[in-house]
């Protein structure tokens, strides 16, 4: 799966839902009109006909189909209502997907908990997380949910939710509910997530109608009822608003129903596992409350669960999602076609949610074909027997958005490896600060002690003796970990406090500018951190695209390749042969300047201004940008651990998530 093609096809599915509203909005105007002319034609004609009797005068009246008074008031009126309501939903919604899942009914899963079947559920998503190179997204449970659901919201990696409702996290086997979470970082990794948000804001604004409908339709007249309108506008108005509805769900359905597919495809990929997605599946079709959803917000968000939330339609036409035993069957071939029965009392299983030895579960992975020998790579702590990977520069595009069962088993290699300390700390929202101070002191012992009593200082000594005794782990902890351990504590720093996120986020910058100088990883760390961060505490960051050619954004290209050349050698043939490497895969035009600059034009700060540009770029522009990065990079061949680690962390703050490295012997 071509990542970069899916954000194509995502960014084109929006202009279909522009298409799609247009043509709604259209046919709500027209039925307003005829809705005005039913309603103020008669007013108009009993009017003119009181004023000639008046005049002793009894003219003909005539009845048009055409007035531009009532087009015109119609038409503006129906703007007005659908345009405020469809922007005040999208700005409700700005928060991202915690803000969707807590409209639900989901609760926040605390990163610590002690729950089996949260702690099982919050496993699954973190190895999804190392394993794609996105950070840890925020984990909801609908407790009031029986039905077996999931959804994945938010505008962007950084401030995205997955939700699971309580029949799914309490029912499912740890490999059932590991295809569905697959599922769901499906729709993450392929832009789904954003169109999502846009269509629930967009319905939103036609629903709007029905309202305003019912509220006509008890208003009340003031001396003479007789000519009081409102009610028999207020009706026309909630029968129109029936039709929006009718659209809506068919805009749902033509955005939702095809990606389901793919999604289920992807999971498969992913986890090779399809007997686990599957029996998720089959799970849903024989249990008695099914996906189903009991939220009275749920119609709106059909469109985003895993399986069918609402009432099945009357027309196919407007499925939001394929039929269970045709997504089935697309991926499990060997299903005889028949769902064999859940064990009498269900409602009690629910409850139950018994389920122990949660680690250790055992999990299907074939042999994947076409990769002779093992996992290489994989010893996470430094100084191991094995030697750092080596990873070849034409392996770098394929990675991004495209994480594979090797990258799911290394996740869970990892994550298992990490010193307990470690990863205890990577569960509470200090430790975690603590954890990425940690990672960023100075190597110099008296250096680093003058380091550790000022984060007491500005911080707090909890936090700052916390720091101290994680050095000593983290430091022995492999390069090619330390920006997995930053993404998975992410999910914790996300539950800081507002205060205590403006304590950490300026220690963060105090720290790494504490020995005067900033380095590469130190840059991109903050980029990271206080990027994802700042979409939790300040508002989603929504990235609209502002660039659809790379002409004008070459001198910010020119800086990132510059940066990275510099970077990978003191020589001047080598940083000249580095940038000569990378520069052609760039695709630029024929006219364009591409001359190597020095260091001291592009520090921190210029790389800084040219990745919040870049980060406006389209899709095919990004994939170039990021194939000049690993040319450049592994220019002599290869690219080394630390190169890999800094390429990885400059696709992320281009939105492009970007799997470990892992090199096949």
């Amino acid at each position: 799966m071509d990542f970069f093609q899916q954000q194509d096809k995502a960014r084109k599915k929006t202009k279909l839902l522009v298409f799609y509203f247009a043509c709604a909005v259209i046919l709500i105007i027209t039925m307003v009109y005829f809705v005005g002319l039913l309603v103020f034609k008669p007013l108009q004609m009993q009017h003119t006909y009181i004023q000639n009797l008046n005049n002793d005068e009894l003219q003909q009246i005539s009845f048009s189909l055409w007035n531009p008074r009532v087009f015109i008031g119609s038409t503006l009126i129906t703007l007005a209502i659908v345009s405020i309501g469809s922007a005040f939903k999208i700005n409700q919604l700005a928060g991202g997907g915690g803000t969707v899942a807590e409209t639900l009914g989901g609760r926040l899963v605390n990163s610590n908990t002690a729950d089996p079947n949260e702690r099982k559920l919050l496993n699954v998503v973190e190895e999804m997380a190392i394993a794609s190179g996105v950070p840890m997204p925020k984990v909801y449970v609908l407790d009031n949910e029986r039905g077996i659901n999931a959804f994945a919201a938010g505008h962007a990696p950084g401030d995205a939710a997955i939700g699971v409702t309580h029949g799914c996290v309490t029912l499912l086997s740890r490999d059932q509910l590991q295809g569905v979470i697959g599922h769901e970082f499906s729709h993450l990794l392929n832009g789904d997530m954003r169109l999502n948000i846009q269509l629930i804001g967009i319905l939103f604004g036609i629903l709007c109608i029905a309202t305003i409908g019912r509220i006509f339709l008890y208003t009340r007249g003031g001396g003479n009822n007789r000519n009081n309108a409102g009610p028999i506008i207020g009706l026309g108005l909630i029968i129109i608003g029936a039709i929006g509805v009718f659209f809506g769900r068919l805009i749902q359905a033509a955005v939702s129903r095809q990606r389901e597919f793919l999604a289920d495809a992807s999971s498969v990929q992913f986890t090779r596992n399809p007997l686990g997605l599957s029996g998720a599946l089959q799970k849903i079709g024989r249990y008695s409350f099914g996906s189903r959803m009991e939220s009275e917000h749920a119609p709106d968000a059909c469109h985003m669960f895993f399986g069918n939330g609402v009432r099945d339609p009357l027309f196919t036409l407007m499925a939001t999602h394929p039929p269970i035993e045709d997504r089935i069957h697309a991926i499990d071939s060997t299903w005889d076609g028949k769902f064999p029965p859940l064990p009498d009392d269900e409602k009690e299983i629910v409850k139950r949610a018994a389920f122990s030895d949660l680690k250790n579960t055992p999990s299907f992975l074939p042999p994947i074909f076409g990769l002779p020998g093992g996992l290489a790579g994989a010893a996470i702590i430094a100084g191991g027997e094995n030697e750092p990977p080596m990873i070849k520069s034409h392996s770098v595009l394929p990675n991004v958005g495209n994480p594979t069962p090797l990258h799911l088993k290394y996740a869970g290699q990892l994550r298992d490896s990490l010193p307990e300390q470690i990863k205890l700390a990577a569960r509470e929202p200090l430790d975690s600060a603590a954890l990425i101070f940690a990672l960023l002191l100075s190597a110099d012992e008296n250096q680093r002690a003058g380091q550790i009593t000022e984060i007491g200082k500005r911080f707090s000594q909890s936090v700052s003796e916390k720091t101290a005794a994680l050095f000593p782990d983290v430091s022995a902890t492999a390069k090619n970990a330390r920006l997995p351990i930053v993404n998975v504590a992410l999910g914790a720093l996300k539950q800081l406090t507002p205060a205590d996120f403006q304590t950490f986020s300026q220690t963060l910058q105090w720290l790494i500018q504490s020995d005067g100088k900033i380095e590469l990883f130190e840059f991109v760390v903050q980029k990271i951190v206080l990027r994802h961060l700042d979409s939790q505490f300040n508002g989603a960051q929504k990235n609209v695209i502002q660039f659809y050619s790379i002409k004008s954004l070459m001198p910010d290209c020119v800086v990132l390749l510059s940066a990275l050349a510099n970077a990978g050698s003191d020589a001047s043939d080598e940083i000249s042969k580095a940038f000569a490497t990378g520069t052609p895969y760039l695709r630029a035009p024929d006219d364009a300047e591409l001359n190597l600059l020095p260091p001291e034009n592009c520090g921190v700060n210029e790389m800084d201004a040219a990745l919040n540009r870049l980060a406006q770029a389209a899709p095919a522009i990004k994939k170039n940008l990021i194939e000049a990065c690993g040319h450049t990079v592994g220019a002599d061949g290869v690219i080394q651990e630390a190169e890999a680690e800094l390429l990885r962390a400059i696709s992320d703050t281009l939105d492009c998530p970007m799997p470990p490295f892992l090199a096949v012997q």
